[in-house]
């Protein structure tokens, strides 16, 4: 990332105008990503958040092409950490599985598929555990698909991107200060440390913040201030609830860093925050962005039906005007 491109970047986040689409951390499916960024750049989203691999960053700048956007806009990759639960995915043990088919009706992602037997899509799926949560035999287990940084981030700088979003989410301090070093020596644009309050109290989330803050520049980081990790499907204030809580958290530690809220957002998230006293320089969403225009992403003439193009942007465009308006000063 240039510094041309690192300043225009942080004045979005200045003026608070700022919407970041979650594709999803672990969403490795091509064919949607690129749907999915073409969808929303369209809509007039600027910021798009995406599983570390490269041939997904491939997806999103060919999204891009066929959205006809050639700049202001902003790739970030999603690297996480063991016990992160972005980075994990489903395994069914096909000796305890009875076929009872609850978990393939569960999947908010179309993920588990029935062949012989049934299995989980890994491409497809996100980490977000309800199936395992609801498996009456406890045939499903989550496992954490880990990376080499030292091996995979080159890939990943080599790509073009412009932010690396780091998934702090764990109680294991010294793997968080290995990783988040490994990161800062590999890529110098911007960096967003994702964390929510599962794993530590106020006072310990705030000293690893500052912690990991210490060796930065003012204003070269985001705080992505979490809720509750894939909880957003419905549009409802509760949801959000958590987010703009630990977001406040943060606001009031008046660290110098730019504030992101994400984790179960959705329309309600920023009008919550700005009820509550709470300022966000960005909103990200992804389990409602994405659900709202499902309907438009699987259809086989979803590029050459412009009618369809047309209310799906639509939809997407409410949802992005809608936050940002509570955003404004």
């Amino acid at each position: 990332m240039n510094k041309k491109e690192l300043t225009m970047l942080k004045d979005l986040l200045e003026k608070r105008q700022c919407f970041k689409l979650v594709c999803g951390a672990g969403n490795e499916d091509a064919e949607e990503v690129e749907r999915l960024v073409t969808l929303y750049s369209k809509a007039g989203c600027m910021f798009f958040d995406l599983c570390a691999k490269p041939e997904i960053v491939d997806a999103a700048k060919r999204g891009l092409e066929r959205a006809g956007i050639k700049e202001n806009r902003y790739l970030c990759v999603s690297v996480g950490i063991d016990g992160d639960p972005h980075i994990t995915k489903a395994v069914i043990a096909q000796t305890k599985c009875v076929k009872c088919g609850k978990c393939k009706s569960i999947c908010p992602h179309d993920a588990i598929i029935e062949l012989d037997k049934y299995k989980v899509k890994k491409e497809r799926c996100l980490g977000c555990t309800q199936c395992a949560n609801q498996c009456p035999k406890g045939a499903i287990e989550m496992v954490s698909q880990l990376m080499d940084y030292k091996d995979a981030l080159p890939k990943l700088i080599a790509k073009g991107i412009d932010c690396i979003e780091f998934h702090a989410i764990s109680e294991d301090e010294r793997d968080v200060n290995e990783k988040w070093l490994q990161i800062n020596e590999q890529f110098d644009g911007m960096l967003c440390i994702s964390i929510d309050r599962s794993e530590l109290g106020d006072r310990k989330l705030k000293e690893r913040v500052k912690r990991m803050l210490s060796i930065r520049e003012p204003y070269t980081t985001i705080i992505q201030a979490d809720g509750i990790a894939m909880s957003g499907s419905n549009d409802e204030f509760g949801t959000t609830l958590q987010s703009v809580a630990t977001a406040q958290l943060f606001q009031n530690a008046n660290f110098p860093a730019y504030i992101m809220m994400s984790g179960g957002t959705n329309t309600k998230s920023t009008e919550l925050a700005k009820m509550c006293g709470v300022r966000p320089h960005c909103l990200a969403v992804g389990s409602y962005a994405r659900k709202i225009v499902k309907e438009y992403l699987v259809r086989d003439d979803f590029y050459t039906n412009e009618e369809n193009m047309a209310k799906a942007v639509k939809i997407a465009k409410n949802l992005i005007d809608t936050s940002l308006e509570n955003m404004r000063d």
